[in-house]
């Protein structure tokens, strides 16, 4: 059985976007597609509504390739449980609310039993330093499923 994997909305994006000029940003880009290219295949892909949302913004062609990229990829739905362990990762602390779809990324990885979260945000989502606080949040809300939020290697 593949272990499931919940893609965030960067990697669709750095997988369709122009070639950047930055060189980090160029670099994160090929890795995200060499990634791709090679080790998609032994995970169970999922995605969420928001990630369908996010990905439909922005200019129409690219847009459209980043949709067709996630065809395949499984649907998670949002619940009242999302909902709520979104709520709780802004209110007690780790996440601000400004980036409350960064905690809903989180809550849906995380309800959802998801192994891994793969995403180039490393402010809020891939952050060693939140790490610890998102994980007493998620455990205290009493899910005994943890969020994975590492970045890609």
């Amino acid at each position: 059985m593949k272990s499931k994997l919940y893609l965030e909305t960067t990697i669709p994006s750095y997988l369709v976007a122009r070639p950047s000029r930055d060189l980090l940003v160029a670099a994160h880009q090929q890795i995200t597609r060499d990634w791709w290219e090679s080790r998609r295949f032994e995970f169970d892909l999922c995605v969420s509504e928001l990630v369908l949302d996010e990905v439909r913004a922005g200019d129409a062609a690219l847009a459209s390739q980043r949709l067709d990229l996630l065809r395949e990829a499984r649907v998670l739905t949002s619940s009242n449980e999302i909902v709520e362990l979104t709520e709780d990762l802004i209110a007690e602390g780790p996440i601000p609310r400004k980036a409350a779809a960064d905690a809903a990324h989180i809550a849906i990885a995380t309800v959802y039993g998801c192994e891994y979260l793969l995403t180039w945000k490393c402010r809020h989502i891939a952050n060693a330093e939140l790490h610890r606080d998102i994980r007493r949040v998620v455990e205290g809300y009493g899910t005994r499923r943890r969020p994975c939020v590492r970045r890609k290697k």
